[in-house]
């Protein structure tokens, strides 16, 4: 792909300011040690890097980043190293999700204000993903992402073990005093083994995915373990391959197209990824012009898409397994049918060019289409009294046999009288219950934290019960599993019908008829309503505040709303003559 010779580079308009102007843009490479010919009449990459130390999964992206400069040095391009806001979800308090928009405005920004011709994106947890691929997609320079990979599966005596699937499932143990503390502390000895983020098909691993399907990442990049060689070579090449977007003035808006997204939700439902990808798609699509995904497109592609990946929470296998068993082009070839094949990708192939050829190494890791593991809807959106504008349940991670369900609501008005309650025998909780938790969603928390996945009460997991009917305005991690109904909209900390449930309400959940229903009487609820009264910001001064009053809700993609479309272009101006 050659450039247009009679387009500059955007970049130029910085060397080519007013005297006064470009001594100072150019100055600031020469004090580097780089002469003027080394940075001008080349493009210029920006390689936007999320690491950081307190940000685990992130934490080997330096490495990464010297392997995108070589790249982009052999294509003849000059590379620069930014640094962006990093997040790493099981450190930041109170969740990630509070900042992926802060993070996402920083990516937005430094793109416009820097003479960057491309960017390389490298990403490597849950939030930092979705971030990087919302700032870029608002600015619309070239662009594409290198993910930071899975880390190594965890062991615990005889098994893999992956954080935090297993974390959950053992820790049950541990509060029902099956397993002891030293079985607890051996199993966290062993848990996290390799740089890289979660080992099953959490949130990260499913966004890794999910990019590559958009075309934005590298064909079968989202899979490669964080510690196999083969990602720096995929680093490397994608250093070259900024180089080549740029030459043809390929934007992100060219690849993330509406298809582009039908093909990331068909592989969202295939490898039984997480729910969160449906807030952080949602999001995305918001920063592209023309690009309508509404919520119900989540559940129209789902009867049709068989799930096929056999990995936690929603099977047996971890993310490495899932690699050597073929990895993401090996589900795209036995979906390419449902795909739009046509679509772009940032190696300049079409997605059906880049996984013609994929077959699957191991067919229980990755199932044929023949035999899988659920014929369709790995996730369903449901609609109803509790949840006018929409909440997502993760069926493949689900108890089949509450999936029709009535039971009396147990409410707990926020998360820590949740904590502070549950194990009291005196709230009589029984199997048969609904468990509701109110005030976790983007509002409310702030910041609609992983308070989804509810505790079981102790004494019923003692009894053997490990599943119950839970619903929030919350979010889970893509780890967690359990007929767990998720983001709730509108919340209840803005008067969502949530917000009106007590204990003793029956509730009904219809997964067949995408229902999710309160069975009392309109009347009550109107009286219920005149009588509600909202809880103060927690909040109200800086980033905090700012997302408190402009945060939209999760069928709308928590995007803040003045953030939603395109950023305007900006290339150097004379500000001195």
């Amino acid at each position: 792909m050659a450039r247009d010779e009679r387009a500059p580079l955007r970049s130029e308009s910085w060397w080519n300011a007013g005297a006064l102007d470009a001594i100072g843009h150019r100055s600031q490479f020469r004090m580097q040690g780089y002469p003027e010919e080394s940075f001008t009449g080349r493009p210029v990459i920006g390689i936007l890097n999320s690491w950081s130390e307190v940000a685990g999964c992130n934490a080997h992206l330096r490495d990464l980043a010297e392997h995108v400069k070589r790249g982009v040095l052999r294509a003849g391009g000059f590379p620069v190293e930014v640094p962006v806001i990093s997040l790493g979800e099981p450190i930041i308090k109170p969740t990630a999700m509070l900042y992926r928009n802060l993070m996402a405005m920083a990516v937005e920004e430094l793109i416009r204000g820097n003479p960057l011709d491309g960017v390389v994106l490298l990403a490597g947890c849950d939030k930092t993903i979705p971030a990087a691929l919302m700032g870029a997609a608002s600015v619309d320079v070239p662009a594409l992402m290198v993910t930071g990979g899975p880390m190594l599966s965890g062991r615990f005596r005889n098994e893999h073990v992956g954080a935090c699937t297993d974390c959950w499932r053992l820790h049950d143990e541990l509060r029902a005093e099956r397993i002891t503390q030293a079985d607890w502390d051996e199993f966290e000895a062993g848990m996290c083994r390799s740089d890289g983020h979660c080992s099953p098909m959490g949130t990260a691993s499913t966004m890794a995915c999910l990019t590559e399907a958009l075309g934005m990442a590298p064909s079968g990049s989202a899979a490669i373990p964080a510690v196999d060689s083969r990602r720096r070579h995929v680093a490397e090449r994608a250093g070259s391959q900024i180089i080549d977007l740029v030459a043809a003035g390929t934007r992100p808006s060219d690849i993330m197209t509406r298809d582009a997204f039908e093909n990331a939700i068909r592989t969202l439902h295939a490898i039984g990824g997480s729910t969160n990808a449906v807030i952080h798609l949602l999001a995305i699509a918001g920063r592209l012009e023309g690009v309508d995904v509404p919520l119900d497109l989540f559940d129209d592609l789902a009867a049709s898409t068989p799930l096929l990946a056999n990995v936690k929470p929603s099977g047996a296998y971890l993310m490495e397994d899932f690699y050597y068993a073929g990895g993401l082009p090996a589900v795209h070839a036995q979906i390419a049918d449902l795909l739009h094949g046509d679509a772009l990708t940032v190696s300049g192939r079409t997605l059906g060019e880049a996984v013609a050829g994929s077959r699957i190494v191991n067919d229980d890791v990755i199932r044929p289409r023949e035999r899988p593991l659920l014929s369709g809807g790995s996730l369903a959106i449901l609609r109803g009294s509790v949840c006018p504008d929409g909440a997502v349940l993760k069926v493949s991670a689900a108890s089949p046999g509450l999936l029709q369900h009535e039971g009396r609501a147990v409410v707990f008005g926020g998360v820590d009288e949740l904590h502070a309650t549950i194990d009291d025998p005196a709230l009589d909780i029984h199997p048969d219950d609904v468990l509701v938790l109110q005030n976790g969603g983007p509002v409310g928390a702030p910041g609609m934290p992983e308070y989804g996945h509810l505790p079981m009460p102790s004494y019923l997991l003692r009894q053997g019960v490990t599943d119950m009917v839970r619903i929030s305005d919350a979010r889970m991690s893509g780890t967690g599993f359990g007929t767990v109904i998720l983001h709730v909209a509108p919340e209840s900390a803005i008067g969502g019908p949530l917000a009106l449930i007590r204990t003793g309400d029956r509730i009904r959940l219809d997964t067949a008829g995408r229902r999710l229903d309160v069975l009392i009487g309109d009347a009550e609820l109107a009286e219920r309503r005149r009588a509600w009264v909202p809880r103060p910001h927690h909040d109200t001064r800086g980033y905090r505040g700012l997302y408190q009053r402009t945060v939209m809700q999760a069928n709308e993609g928590c995007d803040l709303d003045f953030l939603v479309g395109r950023s305007a272009p900006v290339r150097a101006g004379i500000t001195h003559g």
